[in-house]
């Protein structure tokens, strides 16, 4: 258990509806809110607080507009939170791998 290290794991990641963005994100790269709202099953509250948590960290950009007058929020993972997703993954790999 020597690469046992619970401090790389990214607590901005690590909660289940942000965990749910990144991954879902990582695979589409772009969602609007309503998409993200449907696939994580939360509410527009608790997924704008997450949201807001992972935009503060630079993990993803939120682009507000309004399309046919009604708004249109889109999310895109970011360079930096490809990048963060990809160590969240190797950390928890490693805690996993020497559990075994």
């Amino acid at each position: 258990m020597d690469g046992f290290d619970i401090d790389k794991i990214d607590d901005v990641i690590h909660g289940r509806v942000r965990l749910g963005i990144m991954a879902y994100l990582a695979g589409v790269g772009t969602a609007d809110f309503n998409e993200l709202k449907a696939k994580l099953q939360a509410t527009d509250g608790n997924l704008s607080a997450h949201l807001r948590k992972l935009e503060d960290a630079a993990y993803v950009a939120v682009d507000k507009s309004f399309v046919n007058r009604k708004p249109l929020t889109r999310v895109t993972l970011s360079d930096a939170g490809r990048k963060a997703f990809t160590g969240y993954l190797d950390a928890i790999g490693a805690l996993v791998a020497d559990s075994r």
